[in-house]
């Protein structure tokens, strides 16, 4: 399975990676804005989505949101 980003980068576990648009968190008033750096990321099952830990919470995020840090 190969995991790619918003430009076509591959993905893989342990990269950093920079959003590319500010998001809110359901269930949450907290924006994740555009530009944060989210640094080691883990690989799901779908190749469209990463885990990954921000402001202390672990959230899953499409990798349409995200490129290559």
């Amino acid at each position: 399975m190969v995991v790619k980003d918003s430009n076509g980068n591959q993905l893989n576990n342990g990269d950093s990676v920079i959003l590319i648009k500010s998001l809110p968190v359901k269930g949450t008033s907290i924006t994740l804005k555009k530009g944060t750096v989210i640094k080691n990321i883990k690989l799901t099952e779908d190749d469209a989505e990463v885990d990954c830990k921000v402001e202390k919470m672990r959230i899953v995020l499409k990798t349409e949101f995200l490129k290559k840090g």
